[in-house]
């Protein structure tokens, strides 16, 4: 009886310890096969929890930090590794992704905020905050990571190269072979980093002025009016965002300098102001394209309100009309094009529906697939009318897509501009990835594709997926 009764209280040590470990063994949920693990809701951290699992769902982005965090494991210990911000991010996003072994069915990610405060940003995991400004965030501090990691010394600097730890790296190297390869800086762009162009041409001399480039991490569209009759698309969207505008009192060089030609005696004249038309196009499309629905409306009032509208979008995204190209020779498709003139696009210019002026759709542009909405052509591809599928195999070479993107994840806002609750539709990882998820911070489930293209969208990410292969010269990429 006195062995017994050891044994029991061994046995109960035993299990006290489990519990103060483990806690309770029914509280342990193991994750479903299939799933992803959601992740604890720290207060009112839906919005950071549903950019998670959308950033989760983009390979490239995951690969990336990948090769961007690959420097550290050489260069500095394992408790620095906590502190930087790629390092965390990557650990989160490989665990939701399923390439980190874990059972377990919900996830901390309070680690990322400890990183984000600890870069200076501001975050409380109390107070209502907007998904889309946290990607900024990050994007940002990934960027400001990136700028602060050191560069090659310049042959140059002799003064950098007499320093005595610069000759001591220089002696070791000798001893111990090659030097390992230098990362590129503009190889450490983000896949979700792109460029603007903006062309601007005077409408007296028709001068084209240089083409300026801007950065972007994200397209952020505007709504624009609804039409009676027309559902609102995401083509509707990304033709506003690049249709023409007007600018008036513009200084123009050209006109000035015809103008003091037809003057004499070589008088002083003033500058000449006329009217350009400035339209703006993608110069460099990402691998990742985070396209970011702007629900935000004003009253005549001046109080907030929210645009509840549903904007249709597709499982696969066409860009080729919305890049920027150098003046040349008309490809194929572009001459594909001019037979088809009857197939049109719907643009939307000033709140109004119609088809997009020779401004807004240049020749040659012409789209050969809707993006959100089903055509009434007979010439139009059928796969729009079945969302899911892209039979690319079945077009001539000279119409597939170049630019073409597959969604990959949707977040949505569910609530008024005060409060509310964001969720996330996330394709699930792997050989999977023809299953959707839906995602609302600890919970998650199977959807259907059409679940996922009828839900009112504040974030779309789409992944750029390889159409047809096509030289670029340096000017277009």
């Amino acid at each position: 009886m006195r062995s017994w009764g050891v044994l029991g209280g061994a046995a109960a040590a035993l299990a006290a310890g489990i519990y103060v470990l483990w806690g309770p063994i029914g509280g342990r949920k193991r994750r479903r096969r299939g799933l992803v693990p959601g992740l604890l809701n720290l207060g009112n951290t839906c919005f950071m929890n549903s950019l998670l699992q959308g950033l989760s769902s983009c390979p490239s982005f995951i690969r990336w930090l990948e090769e961007f965090t690959a420097q550290y494991r050489t260069e500095q210990k394992a408790q620095e590794h906590q502190q930087l911000l790629s390092v965390t991010l990557l650990q989160l996003l490989r665990a939701l992704s399923c390439q980190e072994v874990t059972e377990d069915d919900v996830l901390d990610a309070s680690c990322l905020l400890e990183v984000l405060r600890m870069n200076r940003w501001q975050i409380s995991s109390f107070e209502e905050q907007d998904a889309h400004e946290l990607f900024h965030v990050l994007t940002s501090s990934l960027e400001d990571e990136r700028d602060r990691q050191p560069r090659v010394t310049h042959l140059f600097d002799v003064q950098s190269l007499e320093q005595p730890e610069i000759i001591q790296k220089q002696i070791s190297c000798r001893t111990r072979g090659s030097l390992p390869p230098m990362s590129n800086h503009w190889k450490t762009q983000h896949p979700f980093h792109g460029r603007l162009t903006s062309n601007m041409v005077c409408k007296h001399c028709e001068h084209q002025s240089p083409v300026r480039f801007d950065t972007f991490d994200s397209l952020s569209l505007s709504i624009p009016a609804a039409v009676w009759g027309r559902p609102m698309t995401l083509d509707h969207c990304l033709h506003h965002f690049i249709s023409s505008e007007s600018v008036k009192d513009v200084v123009c060089d050209n006109c000035t300098k015809i103008q003091a030609e037809g003057i004499l005696n070589g008088q002083s004249i003033e500058n000449q102001r006329t009217t350009f038309v400035k339209q703006l196009k993608l110069g460099k499309l990402p691998q990742c394209l985070c396209i970011h629905l702007q629900r935000l409306s004003w009253s005549s009032q001046g109080t907030p309100l929210k645009r509840h509208e549903h904007v249709q979008f597709n499982e696969f995204l066409v860009m080729d009309i919305y890049k920027y190209r150098v003046p040349g020779p008309k490809s194929c498709q572009e001459q594909l094009s001019q037979k088809n003139s009857e197939e049109t696009t719907p643009g939307m210019k000033d709140g109004r529906a119609g088809k997009p002026s020779d401004a807004e759709q240049p020749a040659g542009t012409k789209p050969l697939f809707m993006n959100g909405a089903s055509s009434s052509s007979s010439s139009s591809p059928s796969f729009l009318m079945s969302p899911g599928t892209f039979p690319l195999t079945s077009f001539p070479e000279c119409r597939a897509p170049l630019y073409l993107y597959r969604l990959m994840a949707v977040v949505v806002h569910h609530g008024d501009m005060h409060s509310g609750h964001f969720v996330t539709f996330r394709r699930a990882p792997g050989a999977r990835g023809s299953q959707w998820l839906w995602i609302s911070d600890e919970s998650v489930r199977r959807a259907s594709l059409h679940e996922v293209l009828a839900a009112s969208a504040y974030l779309l990410f789409y992944e750029r997926v390889h159409g047809r292969a096509q030289p670029q010269s340096p000017a277009q990429s």
